[in-house]
C-alpha cells in the first residue's frame, strides 16, 4: 500500500492524450489509480494512453470532450461515474497556447483561449466537486503557468487566463473547504526529450537559477504529491520552475 498510495482511487486527467497530461495520467496510475483519460483532438493518443495505463494493472478509459463546452463537459462526468462510481481527484489539464500581440489580438483568439483554460477549468471543477462531496473528500489540481504569474506582452490573452486559473483555485478553496483540497501548479519551461534546445530556449534557461529547463515527470510528481502527500495545503499556487518565478 505504501507504493501505491492512490490503490482503489479514481482520477480524471483532462488533456492526457498525450505531452504532459498523459505524464500525469501515467504516473497517477502507477501510484494505484484508476484514470479516465480525457481528449478533444488526440483520440488516438488517448487510446494509447489507455492501453499503456491498463498495461500496469489499473482501469482506464477515454473519454472525449471539448472542456470549452459545458454541455459535453457535463456528458463527460456522467460517463465517469457510470464507469467508476466516483472521483477522488480532478487535474485540470487541458488547455491551448498561442501568441498574438496586442495589436493583433481580436475577440475569436480571446474567447478560444479563456473558454478552454479558464471556463473549462471551472465547467470540469464544478463537476468533479458535485462528485466528490458525496464522498466527502477529493483533489482539484489546476494547471495554471508561470504565465500566470509572470507579463508576457506577446502571449498577454494566455497570461490572462492562466492568472485566473490561480484566482479561481483560491476561491475554489475557500468554496469547498474542509472536504476538497484545490490546489494550483504553475509550470515553468518543460521541455520532451526530441525538443530542441533552441536559442530561446537556452535564452530562458540562462536566466532560470536551476539553470535547466524542467521535464514533464516534475510536473506530474507535483500532482501526485498534491493528491498523497499534501493533508494541510489547500489554496496554493507551486510553482514548478526552476526558480524563474523569483526573477
Amino acid at each position: 500500500m505504501h507504493n501505491l498510495p492512490l490503490r482503489g482511487q479514481v482520477a480524471l486527467v483532462t488533456g492526457a492524450g498525450r505531452r504532459i497530461g498523459r505524464t500525469i495520467a501515467l504516473t497517477l496510475a502507477r501510484a494505484g489509480a484508476d484514470v479516465a483519460v480525457n481528449y478533444n483532438q488526440s483520440r488516438s493518443e488517448a487510446h494509447e494512453a489507455v492501453r499503456q495505463i491498463a498495461a500496469l494493472g489499473v482501469a482506464a478509459i477515454a473519454i472525449h470532450a471539448d472542456i470549452s463546452k459545458p454541455a459535453q463537459v457535463r456528458a463527460m462526468f456522467r460517463t465517469l461515474e457510470r464507469r467508476f462510481r466516483r472521483l477522488d481527484v480532478l487535474v485540470n489539464n487541458a488547455g491551448i497556447f498561442f501568441p498574438a500581440t496586442w495589436d493583433k489580438l481580436g475577440e475569436r483568439d480571446w474567447d478560444r483561449i479563456l473558454s478552454v483554460n479558464l471556463k473549462g477549468t471551472f465547467f470540469c471543477a464544478q463537476a468533479a466537486a458535485r462528485l466528490m462531496t458525496r464522498r466527502g473528500r477529493g483533489h482539484i489540481i489546476n494547471i495554471s503557468s508561470l504565465g500566470g504569474l509572470q507579463a508576457w506582452p506577446s502571449y498577454m490573452h494566455y497570461c490572462a487566463s492562466k492568472a485566473g486559473v490561480i484566482m479561481l483555485t483560491r476561491c475554489l478553496a475557500k468554496a469547498l473547504a474542509p472536504q476538497i483540497q484545490v490546489n494550483c501548479l504553475a509550470p515553468g519551461t518543460i521541455l520532451f526529450p526530441e525538443e530542441e534546445h533552441t536559442p530561446a530556449i537556452e535564452k530562458i534557461i540562462r536566466s532560470t537559477p536551476l539553470r535547466k529547463a524542467g521535464v514533464p515527470e516534475d510536473i506530474a510528481q507535483a500532482v501526485l504529491f498534491l493528491s498523497t502527500e499534501a493533508g494541510f495545503i489547500t489554496g496554493q499556487v507551486l510553482a514548478v520552475d526552476g526558480g524563474k518565478s523569483i526573477f
